[in-house]
């Protein structure tokens, strides 16, 4: 499919905010899970990841790749890169309502070895009390190999406390529109970690704990009963901040 004309007004958003734009935090991480009961592919695989966030005078940026290892052998890589430009950044005026902290172009792209996706849309931040983050963002999704759709991703991280140790629970969940040739899915990946490094007496954030994916439609495949693609699956889950 060709890329339109919209899709592109990201792309020249950070085209010229890339000179002038500063790092105002950022933070890199890699994990690894295991789990098995996967669906549409190798039912077991172990997952390394790399991920990369930000917050920049232009907006924030969040990109991950992940390479995965089956049980017999096959190898596969992913990554998304997702930059949203801050409306409130940008015009130097607040927009701040209530709960709302910021309004943004949101963007993001897609890549594997079978296709690559582009979104774009708008974002909002909010400002809920406990969360350490949480976000909406509204996408049109220009895909590769199917038709086009929509989509809704909520974003979030709840710290708490519990017996005086520290946890951390964050998330997303995706939802995508039906188009004439896929099904409506969803997909609700959330992580429970318990941070080790207090005790450890170290710097550098590390965490023990479980992921945990539920997928209706797998990938906008219809699940049926000659093939399976609703996902439920509890995965071991080791990440390190640094």
């Amino acid at each position: 499919m060709k890329l339109s004309t919209w899709a592109l007004v990201p792309a020249t958003l950070l085209a010229c905010g890339a000179a002038t734009a500063d790092i105002l935090w950022q933070d890199l991480s890699v994990s690894y899970l295991k789990g098995q009961n996967y669906r549409v592919g190798y039912p077991e695989l172990q997952v390394y990841t790399l991920e990369h966030v930000a917050g920049t005078s232009w907006g924030d940026s969040f990109m991950f790749l992940d390479h995965s290892r089956s049980d017999n052998g096959a190898r596969g890589n992913y990554g998304e890169w997702a930059p949203r430009f801050s409306l409130g950044k940008l015009s130097g005026n607040t927009m701040a309502f209530g709960v709302i902290k910021d309004v943004l172009v949101a963007t993001q792209i897609e890549m594997s070895t079978l296709q690559t996706n582009y979104l774009y849309g708008v974002g909002v931040d909010f400002a809920f009390p406990l969360f350490k983050h949480s976000q909406l963002n509204l996408y049109r999704r220009q895909n590769e190999n199917v038709d086009d759709s929509w989509q809704a991703t909520f974003v979030w991280g709840l710290p708490f406390e519990m017996l005086g140790q520290e946890f951390l629970y964050d998330g997303f969940i995706d939802w995508a529109s039906a188009s004439s040739d896929q099904a409506a899915h969803m997909n609700f990946t959330s992580q429970l970690k318990w941070a080790l490094h207090p005790l450890l007496g170290i710097k550098s954030r590390l965490y023990l704990g479980v992921e945990y994916a539920y997928w209706l439609n797998k990938y906008g495949i219809k699940d049926s009963p000659g093939f399976r693609t609703d996902e439920s699956n509890l995965n071991l889950l080791v990440k390190w901040h640094f």
